[in-house]
């Protein structure tokens, strides 16, 4: 079922209700006002009669039967009066009697007021107390115009109720109509966004409405989406260049190497040379798939207890047999009486690869390959502080340094693939941590990363 439809039938509903509550409280209100307004004319009719016959000497039962025809207001009026003895003493209607059992007459002495309905005709007994006695007074007749007129009253109602909810129900589809063309305009607005003009933007309106609101939020959606399209297509050029890059190299030594026949050095030559690209080839392909399963987000990873100092120290060992010319120190400070708080729960591999990474970089760009390693824990975070002293990166460059593939000027003599600090910064991230680069060029950076203790 279609928005619209849906406003306009809840809109209908719920206004229908009011009315329908409205009516029978009308109706109600008015049947109550006809009862009490009739039994008061009966009442008054009844008392009339009484004190005419019972306290006026002059009027005699005749004399009563005919003022009682000559000024009947009521359709089937009848008056009847009994005395003490429960004898009639007095009949409306000459040739009618009710035959009114005595209990009944002693109920209506002993209550002094009942009301009742006979057939169609409604009744009030009462009892009169006269200046000789105590006497019973039934009065009872139909109550033919107020009937008539609550029957009006109430196809008044019912007709002014279908014609209601009919004219509410058009008039809710045209305010429903009215009230989702904005957002039917937002609809076809987004409809109209492809890949290809993810720069389009909606329009945002008065800016202060629930559909402005709806708008600002799409175009900060987009914003995103297209940040991160673009970083697809650039992650995806640069790494079909990267690959390229040392496949075309391996494939053109190879051909090279097949054109004439060579010594057994010339091949151990061509064989080491292919062998370096393949291990570029192989450490970029790694760099990928770790940069892959970081952005799978924390609940596609298998997490355990990692202990991180112990952690720092397999990193040292596993650089060093890589490269034994780096020069890698280790400070710790601060170790915590409980050393419960040297453990988070984090993926070790993923957390192990962005160590070396940032401490290989480090290596790699200080001079003599020499870097200062700060390992402590405070109050609140573990501090992990790896400072090299080489040839910096300029502001412009921090900018962009977490971005795949992306190197800095003064570093692109360094063999590399711009995947180090990206995937180190994925890394920490997902393990709520936060990595930071405090750098000076030609002086020394400091790759500083700190993770709560409530991970």
């Amino acid at each position: 079922m279609r928005i619209r439809l849906k406003l306009a039938l809840r809109f209908t509903l719920i206004v229908a209700s009011i009315l329908t509550v409205f009516a029978l409280t009308v109706y109600y209100f008015s049947s109550s006002y006809r009862e009490q307004e009739f039994y008061s004319r009966l009442d008054e009719k009844a008392k009339n009669a009484a004190k005419l016959l019972i306290e006026v000497d002059e009027v005699s039962h005749d004399l009563l039967k005919i003022i009682d025809k000559n000024t009947a207001s009521l359709p089937e009026e009848k008056v009847i009066i009994y005395n003490y003895l429960n004898k009639e003493i007095y009949n409306t209607m000459d040739n009618d009697s009710d035959n009114v059992s005595k209990s009944f007459l002693d109920k209506i002495r002993l209550e002094k007021e009942i009301r009742y309905v006979q057939g169609n005709e409604e009744a009030l007994a009462i009892l009169y107390i006269g200046k000789y006695d105590r006497f019973v007074v039934i009065s009872s007749a139909y109550d033919k115009y107020g009937f008539s007129k609550l029957k009006n009253l109430k196809i008044i109602l019912i007709v002014g109720w279908l014609l209601s909810v009919v004219i509410i129900m058009l008039a809710g589809w045209i305010y429903a109509g009215q009230a989702l063309r904005p957002i039917s305009g937002v609809v076809g607005q987004v409809g109209n966004i492809t890949a290809f003009n993810l720069n389009q933007r909606l329009e945002e309106g008065n800016g202060t409405d629930e559909i402005a609101l709806l708008a600002v939020t799409f175009n900060k959606m987009l914003d995103r989406i297209e940040e991160a399209f673009n970083l697809q297509k650039s992650f995806v050029s640069n790494a079909s260049h990267e690959l390229r890059t040392p496949l075309t190299a391996i494939t053109g030594q190879i051909e090279v190497a097949l054109m004439n026949k060579r010594s057994q050095e010339e091949y151990e030559t061509v064989f080491i040379s292919i062998l370096e690209d393949i291990r570029s080839l192989n450490s970029l392909t790694n760099g990928l798939l770790e940069l892959t399963q970081a952005n799978m987000g924390i609940e596609g990873i298998k997490l355990a207890d990692v202990r991180i100092d112990e952690l720092l120290w397999q990193v040292k060992n596993e650089l060093l047999k890589r490269s034994p010319n780096y020069k890698i120190n280790i400070q710790i400070t601060n170790l915590p009486e409980d050393e419960s708080q040297l453990t988070m729960l984090a993926s070790e591999q993923l957390l192990k690869a962005a160590f070396i990474n940032v401490i290989d970089n480090a290596c790699k760009f200080s001079s003599e390959q020499e870097i200062n390693v700060l390992f402590s824990v405070n109050e609140k975070d573990i501090e992990l502080s790896v400072k090299d002293y080489g040839i910096g990166i300029s502001q412009s460059d921090l900018q962009k340094i977490f971005q795949p593939f992306y190197r800095a000027g003064n570093a692109k003599k360094y063999a590399g693939h711009g995947l180090g600090l990206a995937l180190a910064q994925k890394i920490v991230c997902l393990h709520r941590g936060k990595l930071t680069i405090d750098s000076e060029i030609n002086s020394h950076t400091t790759v500083k990363i700190t993770f709560p203790l409530s991970s």
